[in-house]
């Protein structure tokens, strides 16, 4: 699983990300101050997806690649702190949960 941290990202980057979300919603923090990328598996996926809700201050997004069925990347925007807090708490969930 690879995971990575954009701050203060730029718009056209939001913009990116914004045209591939899976969802309809337009709901979306006020200030985007980072966004935390999320790569693997789709059951990987899953499991960050409930950690980082879990989280105050985010919001979990599915961002589709080439194909749209398949769900293997997620984007987790909101300040700085609130992302990298998410983004700890899905490294942490993952690890305990790891039975390989």
């Amino acid at each position: 699983m690879d995971m990575r941290i954009i701050k203060h990202p730029s718009q056209g980057t939001i913009d990116i990300l914004l045209r591939r979300k899976g969802s309809s919603r337009d709901v979306l923090p006020e200030n985007i101050d980072a966004i935390g990328l999320v790569q693997g598996k789709m059951i990987e996926m899953v499991v960050a997806s409930d950690a980082a809700q879990k989280s105050v201050g985010v919001t979990v997004e599915d961002i589709k690649g080439s194909c749209p069925q398949n769900m293997i990347l997620l984007a987790v925007f909101g300040e700085t702190a609130a992302v990298e807090t998410a983004m700890r708490a899905i490294k942490d969930r993952l690890e305990e949960t790891d039975f390989q």
